[in-house]
């Protein structure tokens, strides 16, 4: 068995076969390290930075455990989320749409009456597109104030390309009754929404701790810095960029669906065309990072405005003294910016880090006569696979051809599929796979079928 990818899905499918006495695997990542989009790097001042905004939390009780086993207690450090949204040069808490009453007055009043008479209209139409769905759900009145430009900023895509399928619980609920009290100034419950209400996050090495520590306790073939190039489903052999053939039986494939297609002979027409239709966001993380001490205990932070170039800022002092250099955030902050980009867009690393840094000091983030130390960028050219309008029916093309070439592409990017893209849903299609494919049972996360009952928050 052949398995390409290094990141959680490869990592965990490699991981379920040593424990299954599987041995006649091989793993090929083509960075020279593991971890995939959950590594973590240090920069040249000190700083631990994440390739995006990644805490550990789960349903799963398969990725818990792989949890316990890596890591002692102490060795994680647990927090409960403080989350808010940047809404005209105020904080509103998140759920956005669960506190209308930070708005001013009129605006939620409107917002109140657009989300009532939405839901008294009924539900959206069958297939509607994301945007038509948010309309038919919120109202104009939220949709206007947060649902449309943040998701637009996210997104970098129209709201009407995309589809709804993947919103389960992603996306908050809203309580008119409740939302109605609070704006005649009754209390409103302060227990937090979603599952990440509450996280972990490694005390120190970053989100990539995790996915070096289970790489370490693997016992087979791992081979970083190793590109596959070529793959030949008749003859099934695998081509390295350096020239080296392997033979397989079975290949697991973690990475961009869209790239495996590429590089896959004799793939129909049909099938490529289909793998062309998939769209994905490109990300840069912009790291910035300050001599001055970490005193905002916030998680992370949402901008759907044009104030911030940036649709989050994590606080990643707060999460682990470990991000910051000598593990002292009482000396250090850092604040990790994620920005959408437009497919081939020419990147001024320089100038972006820049207008992060003047962002963060526009919303008062940081003082603005506090030192800059750190800006560090690393450019994420897949971040997140778009649930376009067409997207399931190009899967639905994709991945049974492959499967009847013994070819499975699982993960993120693998299935295409953002309802189950958290690190959690990785971990446990890679242990799904590697027990189907040697003890035949069934998979708990449908690869190919549409899935909508797992989620975590209702923006990303």
């Amino acid at each position: 068995m052949v398995i390409l990818g290094g990141g959680p899905c490869g990592l965990a499918c490699a991981d379920e076969l040593q424990r299954l006495g599987h041995s006649e695997w091989t793993l090929l990542e083509a960075a020279p390290e593991v971890g995939g989009l959950g590594s973590s790097v240090v920069d040249q001042a000190g700083f631990t930075w994440d390739l995006g905004g990644h805490v550990v939390f789960s349903k799963l009780r398969s990725f818990d455990t792989l949890m316990a086993e890596l890591f002692a207690e102490e060795e994680l450090l647990h927090h409960e989320r403080s989350s808010f949204i940047r809404h005209d040069r105020s904080w509103v808490p998140y759920p956005f749409q669960q506190h209308l009453h930070h708005l001013p007055a009129a605006r939620a009043a409107r917002c109140l009456a657009d989300l009532i008479a939405a839901q008294a209209h009924g539900d959206a139409p069958a297939n509607a597109d994301f945007g038509t769905w948010l309309t038919a759900t919120y109202g104009h009145g939220l949709v206007t104030e947060f649902f449309a430009p943040y998701n637009q900023k996210v997104w970098a895509t129209d709201l009407d390309e995309m589809s709804a399928s993947w919103i389960a619980e992603r996306v908050a609920p809203s309580d008119t009754e409740v939302l109605r009290r609070a704006l005649n100034g009754s209390p409103i419950s302060s227990e937090a929404w979603g599952p990440n209400a509450r996280f972990a996050f490694p005390a120190a090495g970053g989100t990539g701790a995790i996915w070096r520590r289970l790489a370490a306790r693997l016992q087979g073939d791992l081979r970083t810095d190793t590109k596959v190039v070529h793959i030949d489903p008749i003859a099934r052999t695998v081509v390295t960029s350096g020239g080296t053939r392997l033979g397989y039986e079975q290949l697991v494939a973690t990475g961009a669906l869209d790239r495996l297609v590429a590089i896959t002979a004799g793939v129909p027409e049909d099938v490529r065309r289909a793998a062309a239709s998939l769209r994905h966001t490109t990300v840069a993380m912009v790291g910035l990072g300050y001599r001055a001490p970490t005193t905002d205990r916030r998680s992370w932070l949402y901008f759907p405005g044009h104030d911030a170039p940036f649709y989050r800022a994590t606080n990643f002092a707060a999460y682990a003294p470990a991000n910051v250099p000598d593990a002292d955030p009482g000396r250090y902050s850092s604040w990790m910016t994620e920005v959408s980009l437009s497919s081939g867009c020419q990147l001024d690393q320089t100038a972006l880090v820049e207008k992060c840094d003047a962002a963060l000091r526009r919303c008062h983030l940081v003082p603005d006569a506090v030192e800059r130390i750190s800006g560090h960028v690393e450019l994420i050219p897949y971040a997140y696979p778009v649930p376009t309008v067409g997207r399931d029916a190009a899967l639905a093309v994709i991945q049974p051809w492959l499967e009847q070439r013994a070819i499975y592409s699982r993960g993120r990017f693998g299935t295409w599929r953002y309802e189950i893209g958290n690190m959690d849903h990785a971990v446990t299609m890679g242990q799904d796979i590697a027990r189907r494919l040697v003890l035949g049972t069934a998979e708990r996360l449908d690869p190919i079928s549409v899935s909508t009952t797992t989620g975590a928050n209702g923006v990303r």
